[in-house]
Formats: C-alpha cells, structure tokens, sequence
C-alpha cells in the first residue's frame, strides 16, 4: 500500500516538471520567433499591403453591388468585405509557414534544437504561437483600416476579439497544413503548388466578396464546408448589431477541432522527421 502511495507521489511531480518544461521551451522558443519578426517589421507591413489593397480597391469597385436585391443590409459593402479580408489575409499569411521550416532544416537550425534536450512538442508549439501572433496583429490592423476606411463595427470591440480568435483558428489550421507539406517534402515549390490550389477555390467558394444565398446550389454546399467561409460567417455576425452567438459558437467549435487535428498530424510528421535526425 505505501508502495503504491509512493509511486503515485512520484509520478505527479515528474508529470507537473514535464508539463512546466514544455510550457518554459515554448515561451523560450515563442519569444526566439517573436524577437526575429521585431527585427523584420517589414515582412509585417508588406504582409499587410495586399490585403489592403483588395479591401480599398474591391470595396470600391464592388460597393454598387449591396444594391442586389436580397443581398442584405449591412450598411456598407465596406461593412461586409472586412470580415472576408481578415480570414484571407490569416490563411494567406500562414500558408507560407512551411517555408520557414524548409529554410531552419536547409540552415541546420532545427537539427540543432533536436538534439538539445528542448521539448519536441514545445519547438512546434513556439510556430503555432508565433503565428497566431502576426496573425492577430495582422487581424487588428485589417480591422483600423476599416474603421478609418468609414467601416462601423456595431459588435464593438467584444466582436472584433471574437473576429480575432476566429482568424486566429483559422491560421493555424492553414500554417499547419503547411508545416505538415515542408517537412514531408521540403521542397518550396510544393508549398507554393498547395498555396495555389487552394487559395484562390477557397476564396471564392466563400461569402468573402459576394452572399452565399446568391450563389448556384452547388457552390452553396462547398462553401457550408469550407473552413475559410466559417470565419468570414462569424466575423459578419460577431461585428454586427444583433449576433447569433449560437452559429458563431458552432462554427468556432468547428474551427477548434480542424485546428487541433491539423496540428496533430503536423506534430506527427515533426516527430517521425525528428527520429531520423
């Protein structure tokens, strides 16, 4: 009995230790990533240019088309753009992770961290984090150019947090995929093949530019299913004057489960790299 006792005192601090260990490599490793994006603040301003530019110029070029019949009030075509705006510039962005990875492999970096007694599950969770903050920082900045664009946000900042979390999601669920596309192939132009095949589909099979409601049957179903429609749906709703929390909780909900089955198989493929090191 006292050996039983024992044993089970002994097992709970080696499991706090490897908990906290993980949670120390990957604030370690998190700020590493951080501190070199501080360093570069122009990848983070030119990341923002483009999607500046489809949100003046398509607000612009599109604003007429709010007057379709049964395309729905939403103030402005300003109003609606911006939430389609958030979630490509979170899945662009992040689709382009795994060429960060391919160049650490190609520079030795990440063999180095393999073999120092940093956590594994920490290395991968220092990419994760950083992205989700250029990620948020690139959400809130979309957002300002908005406001001072003439967008309103009805939802107040509760929406805008929401709107951020949701890009957030959907970031790491891209930026993982593409982790996951470098490290089984570690070839650059396969990552831009991936980015190619699916972002341009995955925009337009979304309500980013136009109602889903006046799209063809077909379309309506892929886009019910796409992952990129979901946040541009909660972003819409969160923003404005009445949301409907219960289909925002849902399509988070949604959000958070690809996210973390996308991380799993990334992490998955980490380690069967790691073993071969």
């Amino acid at each position: 009995m006292s050996t039983a006792v024992i044993s089970t005192a002994t097992v709970a601090p080696r499991r706090q230790s490897a908990i906290g260990k993980t949670l120390a490599d990957t604030g370690y490793l998190t700020g590493r990533k951080i501190h070199a994006l501080v360093r570069q603040p122009w990848v983070l301003t030119f990341s923002i240019v483009q999607p500046a530019i489809w949100l003046f110029l398509f607000g612009e070029l599109f604003k007429k088309i709010i007057d379709i019949p049964g395309f729905g009030a939403h103030g402005s075509y300003l109003n609606y753009l911006i939430p389609g705006i958030v979630a490509m510039s979170a899945m662009s962005n992040n689709m382009w992770a795994g060429m960060t990875m391919i160049e650490e492999i190609e520079r030795g970096t990440l063999n180095r961290f393999l073999v120092s007694p940093a956590s594994r599950i920490g290395i991968m969770n220092a990419t994760v984090a950083e992205q989700s903050v250029s990620t948020s920082i690139q959400t809130i900045i979309i957002l300002l150019l908005g406001l001072a664009g003439g967008a309103s946000y009805p939802g107040g900042v509760g929406g805008c947090a929401v709107l951020v979390v949701g890009s957030i999601l959907v970031g790491v669920v891209f930026g993982a995929l593409s982790n996951l596309t470098g490290m089984l192939l570690r070839s650059r132009e396969a990552i831009i093949g991936v980015y190619t095949f699916f972002m341009l589909p995955l925009i337009f099979l979304s309500s980013a530019f136009m109602q889903t409601k006046l799209m063809p049957g077909w379309m309506q179903a892929i886009a019910s299913r796409n992952p990129l429609n979901w946040v541009v749906q909660v972003g819409r709703s969160v923003l404005s004057a009445s949301p409907d929390w219960g289909a925002v909780a849902v399509r988070c909900g949604g959000l958070l489960a690809l996210a973390v089955i996308c991380v799993a198989l990334s992490v998955y493929t980490f380690r069967s790299y790691a073993k071969n090191v």
